[in-house]
């Protein structure tokens, strides 16, 4: 059955446009009754990012959450895993994030953790979108059994130790000039307290949330002004998280900028070293580089690879055991310290592997030369073009051109009638060939 609000990270739209107050009172209501579960006096942590339209969601989710008898204790900015590790960390029935990660202001979202910290199933989410659509009225909890909200201030310090715990003991960033930018969001206070305290000289950036600029010209969306940044304070490195900080990119000391695939490599290869890889690979998902198989499978690292998304990561990453993955765009899951995509915690491993190599990030960083990808997006009005039989044909016929020596990905997107069309290989002229000509004939078939 096609879902009507939830999509692959939560509920996510237009603010007073598919996230209005009356939907956010509502799942509240409903994601109350699901966790409902015993006598116990039930707890939800509620955090946000920077959005204006925050305040408003934040206010009807707890409302919501209220007339169910829960209490909710009320975070303010926080990162979206700092939230899925306090929801453990003070035993809550539920945590809630309101993000639309790294989107503009105008947009918002609602995303939700279980008790567990992880975020829901499928199954879980049906559940609520059904209680969405009907009247939850007569399952109001009775007027002395409502519950009470609060605000809680120290959570910031709380997380920023949970951070440095991941290090080493004694690990020092003593002697690093770091910018950092925080994307005018949801970590704007907490990562450059957390590299200060870690020793390091800090310069930061996207840290002046006004309710309109997260995300906007800055973050790891739009690296260019840490870039600059980097080069004119001759920085070590520098760091840019997204609007909920749920995942990280880095520019190393030249202004060059490190993906997900390559921060991915570094660890994997660092605790490959250390013994530390719960399993002889990683998991990453289907747009990865091929550059980035090739280099593990020569460390004797397996990579797995998932649909488009970090929550088709994570569920492999939990099915198989694997405890190292992420996305090319910056998502890294270290699943032994968090449930979801931390971009603080996937920093600080990294600038870990810096300091113990005692060497440039450009070259600690730098584990292997992408090859050529190039991606294309067909945008289609109607039906599914690649059923067509003239499309099919011309996929297989790709995949063959392209051999051993690359890759061909088509997929559509999840959230617009577009087709997204990559190839990769080690011949750029070949795979820009490639991918030309499968955009012809999907555009054709879909005119």
């Amino acid at each position: 059955m096609a879902r009507r609000y939830f999509g692959t990270d939560g509920i996510r739209g237009r603010a007073n446009g598919l996230i209005t107050p009356e939907l956010a009172l509502k799942v509240g209501q409903a994601t109350g009754l699901v966790f409902h579960r015993g006598e116990h006096r039930h707890r939800v942590v509620i955090g946000k990012d920077t959005r204006l339209s925050g305040y408003m969601i934040e206010t009807a989710l707890t409302a919501g959450f209220l007339s169910m008898g829960m209490d909710v204790l009320v975070l303010g900015p926080m990162p979206t895993p700092a939230v899925a590790m306090l929801t453990r960390s003070m035993r809550a029935d539920l945590g809630v994030m309101i993000s639309a990660s790294h989107n503009l202001y105008e947009d918002n979202g609602i995303k939700l953790f279980g008790p567990d910290g992880y975020k829901l199933n499928d199954g879980i989410e049906a559940e609520i979108e059904a209680l969405l659509e009907s009247d939850l009225t007569s399952r109001l909890c009775k007027s002395p059994d409502m519950g009470r909200a609060k605000r809680v201030d120290s959570v910031h310090a709380r997380y920023i130790e949970f951070a440095k715990r991941t290090l080493p003991r004694n690990m020092s960033l003593e002697g690093m000039r770091i910018v950092v930018d925080c994307a005018n969001g949801a970590a704007y206070k907490v990562a450059p307290e957390a590299l200060w305290e870690l020793g390091a000289e800090v310069i930061t950036i996207g840290n002046e949330p006004d309710g309109f600029n997260i995300n906007r010209g800055v973050g790891s969306t739009a690296p260019d002004a840490l870039i600059r940044k980097v080069r004119e304070m001759r920085a070590d490195v520098g760091i840019a998280l997204d609007g909920d900080a749920d995942r990280v990119l880095i520019v190393d000391e030249k202004g060059q900028m490190v993906d997900g695939d390559q921060l991915m490599a570094v660890v994997a290869g660092s605790w490959r070293d250390d013994g530390r890889l719960s399993q002889p690979g990683i998991v990453a998902t289907i747009m990865s580089n091929l550059g980035l198989e090739r280099h593990l499978q020569s460390l004797g690292i397996s990579l797995a690879r998932t649909a488009v998304g970090d929550r088709y990561v994570l569920e492999y990453m939990r099915e198989h055991g694997f405890n190292v993955g992420g996305e090319q765009s910056g998502h890294i899951i270290l699943s032994d310290y968090s449930t979801t995509g931390d971009g603080l915690i996937a920093a600080l491993q990294v600038l870990a592997c810096v300091k113990k190599e005692d060497r440039p990030v450009s070259e600690v960083c730098h584990r292997f030369e992408p090859l050529p990808q190039i991606l294309k997006n067909v945008r289609y009005r109607k039906g599914q073009p690649l059923a067509e039989d003239k499309v099919v044909s011309a996929i297989e016929d790709a995949r063959k051109r392209l051999g051993n020596g690359g890759r061909l990905v088509i997929r559509p997107s999840g959230t617009e009638p577009v087709i997204r069309v990559m190839a990769e290989g080690d011949d750029r002229a070949l795979v820009e060939r490639i991918v030309d000509d499968v955009v012809d004939v999907i555009t054709l078939a879909a005119a």
